[in-house]
């Protein structure tokens, strides 16, 4: 292996559990791809990863769209070197109960979770097969067990587990692994969202999840980014194909 550093790609990254994500594998001697929807969003992870010390590129992209995959795929791959890590992250929620959920909100929360992590996925591969190694983690959800008024997001985070398993059949020869994170309650832009649907005061939402939570607190982002770098490691060559719930217990 050359001395220049493995290129990570970690998509949904301008916040939240993608951000933690980009600057702890940054932190660990990878070049980060930083990539969301709208490159500008993104600075300020670069920023932060860049004041540490570390390497990272701002990549503007719709994961849903095929041509602008390619086109990032390609400036990655140019800029930072050829990615053998990919992290899908990105995500949106369109949460209502199913009587009232119309086609778009079913369609948007599938094209970016779904069809966007098999764009990215299917795009960086290749690069994966030719170095002979490669880590890629779908970031699922405790919603893949079900979760009132999100038949739409239950059902992609349950599917990234599905996609997860195949990925490690077909690519494992390959020395290719495919691990899916399922983080509980995290505080997040997102889980404040879940609370204003909910019509709830955030404060004590929080609070109340906590308490719910058998380890007695909410996640935070940095608690998934943990778990991503040990998958992601060269350490975790023998686990793939596994959900890793990272949500204070059990079934939080």
């Amino acid at each position: 292996m050359s001395d220049s550093p493995r290129v990570a790609v970690v998509t949904g990254s301008a916040r939240g559990i993608g951000a933690a994500t980009a600057q702890r594998l940054a932190a660990d001697g990878f070049a980060v791809a930083v990539l969301d929807l709208d490159e500008s969003a993104v600075a300020s992870t670069v920023d932060v990863i860049g004041s540490h010390g570390g390497r990272a590129l701002a990549v503007g992209a719709d994961v849903s769209d095929p041509e602008q995959v390619t086109a990032a795929v390609n400036q990655i791959t140019t800029e930072l070197g050829a990615p053998t890590v990919l992290v899908n992250n990105a995500g949106v929620t369109r949460d209502n109960l199913l009587f009232k959920m119309t086609v778009d909100d079913w369609d948007t929360v599938v094209n970016v979770h779904l069809r966007g992590s098999f764009l990215m996925t299917r795009a960086v591969q290749k690069h994966m097969v030719d170095a002979r190694f490669g880590r890629i983690v779908n970031i699922s959800s405790t919603s893949a067990l079900g979760n009132r008024g999100q038949s739409n997001y239950s059902t992609v985070k349950a599917g990234l587990q599905g996609f997860t398993k195949t990925l490690a059949i077909e690519l494992g020869k390959f020395g290719v692994t495919a691990n899916c994170v399922a983080p509980g309650f995290i505080v997040s832009d997102m889980t404040k969202a879940t609370a204003d649907r909910l019509g709830a005061d955030w404060d004590t939402y929080l609070a109340t999840r906590a308490k719910q939570t058998p380890v007695g607190r909410a996640g935070q982002p940095q608690d998934i980014a943990h778990a991503v770098s040990f998958l992601v490691s060269d350490g975790a060559g023998f686990v793939s194909g596994q959900v890793i719930y990272v949500a204070g217990g059990p079934k939080a």
